[in-house]
């Protein structure tokens, strides 16, 4: 019986093998550094070079139907259970490896010399088929040969950016009209998949997830840098709890998330009751409801009209500001007092105090006044007018600290406060 002749193709996985093991069983002591580096990049080039050769072995997979031998239902399933990849990283190869050989002669070209990577072999793909079945097929072959001349120069990353605006290299004119189609069905799906979930824990935090536009997204991150900018000082809380001499960073070095999820909490504060609607004919206003014995600096919490409670320093803190209305009860639970617009500083008052103060008004802080508060040095509650003379700026975690009970403090001569932990 005449024994069948093997394909040449069959030998050269076994060289490569055999290769490899000559290369593993060399020392590398005596390699320099540009030899390394050199060594690197074709080996990077090689790769480029097998993951093209797959990727054809790969579609002529498909058309001999390989899968039959193990009866599984198509080449993708079969060549990851062959190989351990994933499914999903299994179809998504094969899918690729048929559009290079049917659709994008250039693209395999240029992977047959290594001049693509895989990574950028799958975002060219994508990005000419997202061009659609009625576009010319001259401008289809130029956008596919600028894309490959792009990768000489641009990671898979980069490429995808350029794939999107490739139109606006070869045709501009059909550019910015499949552009404008394009981004109309994103947001018209953007739209659709608007989310936002929100669960309390139980112990004092609320966490959620939301999903809203491009755009929206860009707008509520700028919105929450310009609050949360490294450069905003803070005091050390080392420093309030009396543990250093009370230095201060000049630039904030908490992680950028825990900055902006503190700037999330100041943009809720900011809110003005004018900018939303009314709910059930009142304002979306958080009320906030104490003893008078609270806002004299009592111990008692405070409650808020959505059920929650808060701690007295906090609720002494928000009473500060007119972003929420404090109603105040007497002993007898009886309402004294519901908010009232003398409480609050006018515009032309915090102008006033902005001139003056320049700032926030607390020992070593030099936070800008469009991150303060105005705060009263003679509590409301007490009688204090809501004047310039007796207010000044604060910035919001100082405000916090002037109104928490565990701090003394101490005007200094120069007008600063100072705040100190009690013992």
């Amino acid at each position: 019986m005449t024994e069948t002749a093997l394909h040449p193709l069959a030998g050269v996985a076994a060289r490569l093998h055999a290769d490899l093991d000559d290369g593993f069983d060399l020392g590398l002591l005596t390699l320099g550094p540009i030899e390394t580096g050199a060594a690197v990049v074709e080996l990077e080039r090689a790769a480029h070079r097998l993951a093209a050769l797959q990727s054809r072995l790969l579609t002529h997979a498909t058309e001999v139907r390989v899968e039959d031998a193990t009866g599984a239902p198509s080449t993708a399933v079969w060549f990851a259970n062959a190989t351990q990849v994933t499914r999903a990283e299994a179809h998504r190869r094969v899918r690729t490896a048929i559009a290079v050989d049917e659709r994008y002669d250039a693209l395999a070209a240029a992977g047959a010399l290594g001049a693509v990577s895989p990574g950028q072999t799958e975002v060219i793909v994508r990005a000419l088929d997202d061009l659609g079945d009625d576009l010319d097929v001259d401008v289809r072959t130029e956008a596919e040969r600028t894309l490959v001349g792009f990768a000489r120069e641009h990671d898979a990353k980069a490429l995808r950016v350029l794939g999107r605006r490739i139109l606006d290299v070869v045709a501009p004119a059909v550019g910015e009209a499949r552009e404008a189609e394009l981004l109309a069905q994103e947001e018209r799906e953007a739209a659709a998949k608007v989310r936002l979930t929100m669960r309390e824990d139980g112990q004092g935090c609320v966490h959620g997830r939301f999903t809203v536009p491009e755009m929206h997204g860009a707008m509520f991150a700028k919105m929450l840098d310009a609050i949360a900018s490294p450069r905003r000082s803070h005091l050390r809380t080392g420093a309030l709890d009396g543990a250093d001499d009370g230095t201060v960073d000049t630039v904030d070095a908490r992680p950028a998330r825990e900055r902006r999820g503190q700037a999330f909490v100041e943009l809720i504060e900011r809110m003005r009751d004018a900018n939303l609607p009314d709910a059930a004919g009142a304002g979306a206003t958080v009320v906030v409801t104490m003893q008078v014995d609270t806002l004299t600096g009592g111990l008692a919490a405070a409650s808020l009209d959505t059920g929650h409670r808060i701690s007295p320093g906090e609720a002494r803190r928000l009473a500060c500001s007119a972003d929420l209305i404090p109603a105040v009860l007497g002993t007898k639970s009886e309402v004294l007092d519901v908010g009232r617009a003398a409480r609050f500083h006018t515009k032309p008052q915090r102008i006033a105090m902005i001139l003056r103060d320049g700032g926030c008004t607390a020992e070593d802080c030099d936070a800008p006044p469009h991150w303060c508060e105005a705060h009263h040095d003679d509590p409301w509650s007490r009688g204090g007018a809501t004047s310039v003379d007796r207010g000044r700026l604060l910035c919001g975690r100082h405000h916090r600290v002037a109104h928490d009970p565990i701090y003394l403090t101490e005007t200094l001569g120069t007008g600063k406060l100072r705040f100190t932990r009690r013992n």
